[in-house]
């Protein structure tokens, strides 16, 4: 069965979700954020099959969030270092793993926390307003067309319905 691509949909969840693909790269990027860099050692991290794990490093590297570098001449080995792209994800990982500690979580609690360096406190990652500092929830907030929406879309009655533009 082929995947469907949403690599040219105009929303940028629908690319992201494009991008990453399926379960096992959110997984493979949070290693790297934890330092992982060597293949055998997201293999052991991950329990992933060795073919799916280089689809995966082959596929993060191609789109720009991994450099692949090598280390070891005889026999060739890489390391996978997370670029700006890729360290930009965190945001992306950091809410995950909030909604996740909040809705499925046990009673022992997160299973795993964040701890800000620069503060020394524990915390957690918070959507919040760009302009004002507020968090961002669903009634209080309202999608628009963006400047990168498709003109050719526009007009369509779905998208007027959609974006509540009369």
């Amino acid at each position: 069965m082929k995947r469907t691509s949403f690599a040219n949909w105009p929303c940028s969840i629908a690319r992201t979700m494009d991008l990453l693909g399926d379960w096992w790269t959110p997984l493979v990027l949070r290693e790297a954020m934890y330092g992982i860099s060597r293949f055998d050692e997201f293999q052991e991290q991950l329990g992933i099959a060795r073919n799916t794990l280089a689809d995966r490093l082959r596929r993060l590297v191609d789109e720009g969030l991994l450099d692949k570098r090598l280390y070891h001449s005889e026999p060739r080995r890489y390391e996978y270092v997370l670029t700006e792209k890729g360290k930009d994800f965190f945001g992306v990982l950091a809410a995950l793993s909030g909604w996740g500690d909040r809705w499925l979580a046990g009673e022992e609690g997160a299973p795993v926390t964040f701890h800000h360096d620069s503060c020394g406190h524990d915390t957690h990652a918070e959507v919040v307003c760009a302009r004002c500092g507020q968090p961002l929830r669903p009634e209080e907030t309202s999608m628009r067309m963006g400047p990168g929406y498709p003109e050719r879309l526009k007009s369509r009655p779905d998208v007027q319905r959609r974006f509540g533009v009369a």
